[in-house]
């Protein structure tokens, strides 16, 4: 498969899917109260990602609601890896919830088509 097919089928999952962004901007993690949400954050409705629940995704602000990349993600205290999806994400967007990820035992790889 090519890098190409691979975003291919990403925004086509994504244009299937209802987005639910079930933390938006401003809002605090529900366990973990310092972690405030620079960007809206929620999930694929009837999507499966690594965790069970739905495939993650970082909703940004820029006027085309575009797949603009993932963020690939480590977590040693959840003991997990995920693939977060950033649909309309401004760079600052893309920087703020990669941080997000690069913190507190995590690690987060940003991939860009």
């Amino acid at each position: 498969m090519s890098a190409e097919d691979f975003w291919e089928k990403l925004r086509a999952l994504v244009a299937k899917s209802e987005v639910v962004v079930d933390r938006p901007r401003g809002s605090r993690h529900p366990r973990y109260p310092s972690l405030e949400y620079p960007v809206d954050y929620g999930y694929l409705a009837g999507s499966t990602g690594g965790d069970g629940g739905g495939v993650d995704i970082w909703v940004g602000t820029a006027p085309e609601r575009s797949v603009t990349g993932v963020i690939c993600t480590v977590d040693l205290w959840k003991r997990d890896a995920e693939v977060k999806v950033l649909l309309g994400c401004t760079p600052e967007e893309t920087q703020q919830a990669l941080a997000v990820h690069s913190a507190d035992g995590q690690a987060g790889l940003l991939l860009e088509p």
